[in-house]
């Protein structure tokens, strides 16, 4: 499914590349881009000063593109460094400071607040780490070497069209190593197709703003289908009997009907939201803890499609909130599949027809879905659980 918005560093490593060397087939590569950049009418004075003193591909932006942590890691661990005490007090000193704006943005674009905290404080930090990579360098870069090459030629040009308009100076064009820009880390086509100027000062500044950068996230998830009137989601415990093939995306309910199937939160509310739709998801296996998710959850998936990001965005707004921690423990996920035995896994799975998302070895809530569907059209108890016994039987099975 084609998403609004490419997957972004979430944490972000306050990292810049060193300085440049000149490298030959690089420079001659950056004069390749210059036809697409004309015919998008940028001009040729613009070109050269964007790319002035860029001389040498960021390997920095590389390693970063390989080692995203919240696909490289398992839910819990991402979500022990993403919702850190820290970073729930200083949401609950920025909610307070900044109460008169949250409560104008959540009334004009209908975003629960706590979410637009969560995000900015995933993001830069409350605006501490936004990030110091030459914008232009780093898309360069991915053009040039990296696997992401389709993704860098639309962010290249949309960044063009940022410069073409003034709002920021070449040599001022900061962002992450996916050119992930400003207080929230907006790339470039969705700064094209979502800022806003909350100040009224006629520019879109979401790098200097926190106003227009926080009006720009929330006008962002309103228009990917944030409804303010439910959450994000719940932890729920689900009942003895529970059928384990109603985990995943496909099977959409109310609350009040999974509430008739026996589910309850896990910490003994209420739902509320009693007509939204929502699918139990399993983000590291039937073991650990399970989570009502609505289609507010998938909202900031469009923002970025990890579900590891979209937990801890939730979860860090629930504690900025005043929420506790999940009640759940987290499983151990020592299995006993060697890393190329998971890739193996993942890559079957997808070819019987059994969504992954992705065959990276990395075990996610997709996984952990496609290996309930296998086990229930193969007649195997449904435990969710990868292993070498589930590795052979899906073997025979392809």
């Amino acid at each position: 499914m084609h998403r609004r918005r490419f997957v972004i560093a979430s944490i972000l490593l306050p990292l810049a590349g060193g300085p440049a060397l000149a490298d030959a087939k690089f420079e001659a590569f950056i004069q390749t881009l210059w036809p697409l950049a004309k015919a998008n009418g940028i001009s040729r004075s613009l070109f050269d000063a964007a790319f002035e003193g860029i001389t040498e591909p960021d390997p920095l932006v590389l390693k970063l593109a390989n080692n995203q942590p919240e696909f490289t890691s398992t839910t819990s661990a991402y979500l022990e460094k993403a919702v850190t005490p820290i970073r729930i007090e200083t949401g609950r000193e920025m909610k307070e400071a900044n109460a008169k704006l949250l409560s104008a943005i959540e009334k004009k674009y209908g975003v629960d607040r706590h979410i637009l905290l969560g995000i900015w404080g995933m993001e830069s930090n409350f605006g501490k780490d936004k990030g110091s990579m030459k914008v232009m360098r780093s898309l360069a870069t991915l053009m040039y070497s990296g696997r992401r090459k389709q993704f860098a030629r639309e962010q290249f040009v949309a960044a063009l069209k940022i410069l073409k308009r003034g709002v920021v100076k070449p040599e001022s064009f900061t962002g992450s190593w996916a050119a992930a820009m400003g207080h929230t880390q907006f790339i470039p086509t969705s700064y094209l197709s979502y800022a806003v100027d909350w100040t009224g000062d006629g520019t879109k500044d979401i790098w200097n703003s926190k106003e227009d950068a926080l009006a720009s996230t929330a006008n962002y998830l309103a228009k990917a289908g944030w409804k303010n009137d439910r959450p994000w989601g719940w932890e729920v415990e689900l009942p003895k009997n529970f059928n384990k093939a109603l985990i995943g995306r496909k099977h959409w309910k109310t609350v009040a009907e999974w509430e008739k199937l026996g589910i309850r939160r896990a910490d003994g509310k209420d739902f509320g939201s009693k007509s939204a739709d929502a699918f139990v998801m399993v983000p590291q296996g039937v073991d650990g803890p399970r989570f009502l998710v609505t289609r507010n959850f998938l909202a900031i998936m469009d923002y970025n499609i990890s579900h590891s990001y979209a937990l801890a965005v939730g979860h860090l707004a629930d504690r900025i909130r005043g929420q506790g921690a999940f009640v759940g423990a987290w499983p151990d996920v020592d299995f006993d599949l060697s890393f190329a035995q998971r890739v193996e896994l993942q890559k079957r799975l997808n070819a019987l027809g059994y969504n992954t998302g992705g065959d990276d070895g990395r075990f996610g809530a997709r996984t952990y879905e496609a290996i309930i569907a296998f086990q229930k059209s193969a007649g195997l108890p449904l435990d969710g659980r990868p292993s070498l016994k589930l590795l052979e039987r899906v073997r025979k099975a392809g």
